[in-house]
């Protein structure tokens, strides 16, 4: 702890998060976002799991499909690219709490649709909430983490989106037998309104983010005090951190200072490795029943092995990351992931070498994801960290309407699993391509002290 001219106390937020111990406060941050991660996961996903129950009592082609899964996204598109940047002017704190809460009623309200039309209005404002729940939880984790663990952190805080995709397809083997369709959202919507309210009572605001902004010392002194209970701060302790906030609309700020190139390579790898996500998640459930011969129960089980596959990946990645940096393992990660996406639909593949090329493949696509979402987040600036990870998100959300919509036209047009599955992992080729870009703009990664593999950063 420095002293300033007058002899106050100056407390470096930035050295003191990123050498802090994990004690109860953190793990209470990582817990409250993780529960609303995983009924985030569990809300986009069950579209895609309910659709063959909702579209047998509604009479309605496969086709259908499309349009839900895409106006969904079209709102979480919107969602994260709005309040992405409102979290980085207003704190991430409040945005995470009311849209949680903002999507839980919604999630309640669409169990009461009627028809799709209703269906696709309801879907479509409830993606507002969706979409800022993963770039603000994520970079609350982080700016809570220790520098040593950080991708570790994040990338675990990620997963949950999955668990809760992979939680949302075990509820509805569940429940729709017992109690229909409906019952889901029901499910959907209530647990994730516990969590709001738990998140108003025990989610401290990001530290960094107070002392960029210069807001709320107060409750900076309480929070702090909490995590390092030998601080010793009173009223004249000064707090600062190591980076300044600029003015101006933060998006622009993404390509200003050497950042606009590698802004343009993530934006461009999450719209493809999403676009292959949403279209294997939305669309495997239909496939693998109405194409490949599956029972109901079956093809639901297959479906849910990608976000299992996801969920178990993004701690394999983690633990991989750690070690050798994002670009080799990403690289490796997304090459694999053209050649399982590919195999999916082969014919003649038994049951078991289905569920293990399905498992691998979430693996690779779905848990690849939280590794897009680290090194988005190490990548950028506090000032700009939810910015830069929820643009990245907003922009690969193109990818998620595009791709079940573009799927939809195919099966229209009678294109058998085995070519559509082959199609869907072009844009995984593509996702391989764009980070060996990387590689060569930003290098493989660097160790700093503690082991914590990150990308080398342009000058921020």
């Amino acid at each position: 702890m420095q002293r300033s001219g007058t002899g106050a106390a100056i407390l470096n937020l930035t050295e003191v998060m990123d050498n802090c111990r994990i004690g109860s406060l953190q793990i209470r941050v990582f817990v409250l976002c993780l529960g609303s991660l995983i009924m985030d996961g569990f809300d986009v996903q069950a579209m895609g799991y309910v659709a063959p129950a909702m579209f047998a009592e509604w009479k309605v082609p496969p086709p259908t499909l499309g349009p839900l899964l895409s106006i969904g996204h079209f709102g979480v598109m919107i969602g994260a690219l709005l309040f992405s940047m409102v979290a980085d002017k207003v704190g991430r704190r409040p945005v995470l709490i009311y849209a949680t809460l903002f999507f839980a009623v919604m999630t309640i309200a669409t169990a009461f649709a009627e028809n799709v039309q209703q269906m696709l209005w309801l879907r479509f404002i409830a993606g507002l909430g969706l979409g800022s729940i993963i770039p603000n939880a994520t970079a609350l984790v982080g700016e809570f983490s220790p520098k040593r663990t950080r991708v570790a952190w994040v990338m675990c805080i990620t997963m949950g989106f999955t668990l809760g995709a992979a939680i949302g397809g075990l509820v509805a083997n569940a429940l729709i037998p017992a109690f229909g369709w409906r019952s889901v959202f029901v499910f959907g919507g209530i647990v994730p309104l516990v969590v709001a309210v738990s998140m108003f009572l025990g989610l401290p605001e990001s530290l960094q983010f107070l002392a960029v902004r210069r807001q709320k010392f107060d409750q900076l002194a309480r929070w702090l005090k909490q995590i390092d209970p030998a601080l010793k701060i009173d009223a004249s302790t000064q707090f600062v951190a190591s980076e300044t906030s600029k003015r101006g609309v933060p998006f622009w700020h993404l390509f200003r200072e050497g950042r606009a190139f590698v802004t343009t390579l993530l934006w461009i790898v999450n719209f493809t490795n999403i676009l292959v996500l949403y279209s294997l998640s939305g669309w495997l459930p239909t496939l693998f029943q109405r194409f490949m011969g599956y029972d109901p129960s079956t093809a639901t089980l297959l479906a849910t092995t990608v976000q299992v596959g996801g969920t178990v990946g993004a701690f394999g990645l983690a633990w991989l990351i750690v070690r050798a940096g994002f670009i080799p393992i990403l690289t490796l990660t997304f090459a694999i992931a053209t050649v399982s996406v590919a195999l999916i639909g082969q014919p003649g593949l038994s049951l078991p070498v289905l569920y293990a090329v399905v498992f691998i493949a979430g693996w690779c696509v779905v848990g690849g994801q939280p590794g897009l979402n680290a090194l988005s987040a190490s990548f950028y600036p506090t000032y700009l960290r939810s910015t830069g990870v929820g643009a990245g998100l907003g922009v690969g959300r193109l990818g998620a309407i595009l791709g079940p919509s573009l799927a939809a036209v195919l099966v229209a047009q009678a294109w058998s699993p085995q070519q559509l599955l082959w199609a869907a992992a072009v844009p995984a080729f593509v996702s391989t391509l764009v980070v060996l870009t990387l590689w060569f703009t930003i290098g493989p990664a660097v160790k700093p002290s503690g082991g914590e593999a990150v990308a080398v950063p342009l000058a921020h």
